[in-house]
């Protein structure tokens, strides 16, 4: 079984990932999982794995990598520069990582959450059904330097090379958002005022949710001040007593106060997760019966990815080791074959 080293971890927090822990919500445990859900699919996809697949989440920044058996790997999520011993590794791709060889991940050039995977997967005990790392509830810690972990029986390394092609979700732009049990609590005015609003993602933020800054006056709900504490989720656009919108993300709590003026669907949460401080989103509404149509379960996801995948052609430019290859069988030098 292949082991994985972490030789230098980034200054953003690396730690284990995969689609969370549900079913704990009434003992005050939220889902958790990857800040990007979509983007542990792609790798699934990329890699062979399945919905319970679980890759490195990286936050901001990467690190230094290896693994002592040859082994299929993938990035995805934000737009981080990697290398392979010097040779560029592009994103959403499959690569063959040697043993000993070093990969490095440098910091995220657009989006927040980048996410390394291995063929196999990373096999740590499973805690409460999952081995996603949650910090809020200390479930799990951010790796350090020195760290190992194993990766699955499978490290694939005579797998083809394979290629997706995904839609960019690091941009920021158009958020929707659908009605939750508080928004009918907002006045007419004040729902057309914030679709309205453009919003700029907030330096503050973090797994359980980030804030969005605006120019203006606040934004307050009819009695805010008398709302009940009840059950949250990630997604959920609370307001705070200054009218500040924040979006909650994986490791929310699961119990809140402050008004909510509405729910981000889940095919745009991963938009709001990559969405790095200053970029600009505005939200818009749609009804239940639209927000239903958008819905897909992730098994269903993971499928229609799988079906996306392409074979990966190498660009000879890009291959070092091109005079390697026999392009030609029995060539010769053209005049060892004289006519009588």
């Amino acid at each position: 079984m292949a082991e994985l080293t972490i030789h230098s971890a980034g200054p953003g927090s690396i730690t284990v990932q995969d689609l969370g822990r549900p079913g704990w919500t009434a003992q005050g445990l939220s889902r958790g999982g990857a800040a990007d859900r979509l983007a542990v699919l792609e790798t699934a996809a990329l890699l062979g794995g399945d919905t319970g697949f679980a890759v490195l989440e990286m936050m901001g920044a990467g690190g230094v990598f290896s693994v002592d058996a040859p082994t299929r790997i993938a990035l995805t999520g934000a737009a981080m520069q990697a290398n392979i011993d010097g040779a560029t590794v592009p994103p959403n791709t499959t690569h063959l990582l040697a043993a000993g060889a070093k990969l490095t991940v440098g910091g995220a050039r657009r989006g927040v959450f980048g996410y390394l995977a291995f063929a196999g997967g990373i096999t740590t005990a499973p805690i409460m059904g999952s081995r996603a790392t949650h910090l809020t509830a200390g479930l799990g810690r951010a790796l350090a330097d020195g760290d190992r972990l194993p990766l699955g029986g499978d490290p694939a390394p005579d797998t083809p090379p394979l290629r997706l092609d995904v839609e960019d979700r690091c941009h920021g732009g158009t958020i929707r958002v659908m009605p939750c049990p508080q928004t009918d609590l907002f006045e007419d005015e004040t729902l057309n005022s914030f679709l309205a609003t453009q919003f700029v993602r907030s330096p503050r933020g973090n797994r359980q949710g980030v804030r969005f800054d605006h120019d203006g006056a606040g934004f307050a709900a009819t009695g805010g001040l008398s709302v009940t504490s009840d059950l949250i989720v990630p997604g959920d656009v609370q307001l705070t007593g200054d009218g500040v919108p924040y979006v909650l993300l994986a490791e929310c709590q699961t119990i809140g106060g402050y008004p909510r003026i509405g729910t981000v669907i889940p095919a745009d949460l991963a938009r709001v997760a990559q969405a790095a401080p200053g970029t600009k989103v505005q939200f818009a509404l749609l009804t239940l019966e639209q927000a239903d149509a958008t819905a897909q379960s992730e098994v269903a996801f993971l499928r229609n990815l799988r079906a996306a995948c392409q074979p990966l052609v190498r660009d000879p430019h890009d291959i070092p080791d091109l005079l390697s290859y026999q392009l030609i069988s029995g060539a010769t030098a053209g005049h060892d074959l004289e006519s009588d």
